[in-house]
């Protein structure tokens, strides 16, 4: 995925936080999306 499709028109990012630690974003794995602070892990 490039770059540029991940902001919207306005330029904003739309991101999930992680829901256990509440400071930082999921990443998205395709497949799951993981914290990288505390190893959450939603599976798709």
């Amino acid at each position: 995925m490039a770059r540029h499709e991940l902001y919207d028109e306005d330029g904003t990012i739309e991101r999930e936080q992680c829901p256990r630690c509440g400071d930082s974003f999921l990443a998205d794995h395709g497949d799951r999306l993981h914290c990288g602070k505390c190893g959450y892990t939603e599976w798709e």
